[in-house]
């Protein structure tokens, strides 16, 4: 794998997009995305293929299953498997969602975290001890939700730097999943990316979503990114400095040369943010 540092525009890795991306490497894509539960055990002409992209460009490990956030106990197991994935690919940063997605069993779905003070404790201690098994520092993502939870006695963004700060671990941001929420609950989504602990931002998503309603958009990364959300990935750069950012596209996945455009106008927007201080990573 290369040893140079990873920073710049990434692409999240589909299987679908392997076989063109391997046939016309795209100049414009300096790292890739990918989820290690899919990764994870596999062999044969799928480890082949992914040793080959692993080989020339660094790899980013975002996981899907890990729920740090739910009341089922931490599953080491799986994380002792993460853990060898990332050190056999030498995969620079794992990072995690802020939110659950299992109660008794998984649910395949992301859920929202009370804002609680019990809470804050709850995740904190869970990625602590990630963080231990791991043997390296995590990054949390700001999820989407659809639904307000039931209780919380803070704002969402005082609870997700109290959980950074109290586990001690990095901020993954989505812009795309923040403006999803501010249509959803109706704020500024300006003033939320405001609010954020930039200093712990180390890597950045953004994608496209559906719009059911005026008021009611899904996180689906299945089109292309709107305005507003480019607008917030800007704003975000000229707050917080130019760090990693990947292009997520999940469904509806179109051609790689739909999608190269997207990812040069991430680069293209890093480059006029240049004046902020790059947050490159070493693979």
């Amino acid at each position: 794998m290369s040893s140079k540092p990873w920073c710049g525009a990434g692409l999240g890795l589909k299987r679908e997009l392997m076989p063109q991306l391997q046939a016309t490497p795209a100049a414009a894509i300096d790292f890739f995305e990918v989820a290690p539960e899919n990764w994870i055990g596999m062999g044969g002409a799928s480890a082949r293929q992914f040793a080959w992209f692993a080989e020339r460009y660094p790899i980013v490990a975002h996981g899907l299953s890990l729920s740090l956030g739910g009341p089922d106990p931490l599953d080491e197991i799986l994380l002792q498997r993460i853990k060898g994935f990332l050190d056999q690919y030498q995969i620079p940063l794992y990072t995690e969602h802020l939110a659950y997605c299992s109660a008794g069993g998984h649910l395949y779905e992301l859920l929202p975290i009370p804002a609680t003070e019990e809470a804050v404790h709850h995740v904190a201690a869970r990625v602590r001890r990630t963080q231990e098994i791991l043997e390296r520092r995590i990054a949390l993502e700001n999820a989407s939700c659809y639904v307000a939870t039931p209780v919380s006695d803070m704002a969402e963004a005082d609870f997700i730097r109290a959980v950074l700060e109290e586990a001690d671990c990095d901020l993954h941001l989505d812009v795309n999943n923040l403006y999803v929420n501010s249509v959803n609950f109706g704020f500024d989504p300006f003033e939320f990316l405001r609010s954020l602990p930039g200093e712990r931002v180390v890597y950045i998503h953004i994608a496209g979503h559906l719009a059911l309603a005026p008021d009611l958009i899904v996180d689906t990364h299945g089109d292309a990114v709107i305005d507003p959300v480019w607008a917030l990935l800007e704003e975000a750069y000229r707050l917080f400095g130019v760090a990693p950012t990947t292009l997520e596209r999940d469904l509806n996945i179109p051609p790689l040369a739909e999608l190269v455009p997207e990812i040069e106008r991430i680069a293209t927007l890093q480059r006029q943010c240049a004046s902020a201080t790059p947050r490159c990573r070493h693979a």
